[in-house]
């Protein structure tokens, strides 16, 4: 019943246009955590808040695109690169692993340097062996 009624006040929120709550409902479709496992409905609800700038949304639609049957590189890139222009170190990481590969971005190593140095500059272990691998 506590479940439930934590859905239906997120759904009421998320209904109003908030990209937190929109975020927070896709999180919980996407797991199946306090609401019937719905890939769908996660992307849907991603969407809209991450068109609103929510970069943590913008993220998790680089990872879906990325890595689940969606599997559509050039989108995975697009959406890495706009939480990345907001500072988030792991779509800084992502998107410089895409420019070192060539996957979904032309392949072009001193664009990855740099996303892994903005991401290194914020501590982002990962973004650090990278550039030492690079030196």
């Amino acid at each position: 019943m506590q479940q439930e009624s934590h859905l239906v006040a997120v759904q009421k929120v998320a209904e109003q246009g908030n990209a937190y709550a929109q975020y927070t409902l896709g999180t919980m479709y996407l797991t199946g955590n306090h609401a019937p496992k719905d890939e769908h409905k996660a992307i849907e609800l991603f969407l809209k808040a991450a068109n609103q700038g929510y970069a943590a949304a913008q993220l998790h639609l680089g990872l879906l695109y990325e890595g689940s049957n969606l599997k559509d590189d050039r989108k995975a890139a697009e959406w890495y690169q706009k939480a990345a222009a907001q500072g988030v170190a792991q779509a800084q990481v992502n998107l410089g692993n895409m420019y070192l590969t060539g996957r979904g971005v032309p392949k072009d190593t001193r664009k990855a340097v740099e996303w892994y140095r903005k991401a290194a500059a914020q501590g982002d272990t990962y973004a650090k062996n990278a550039l030492e691998r690079l030196k």
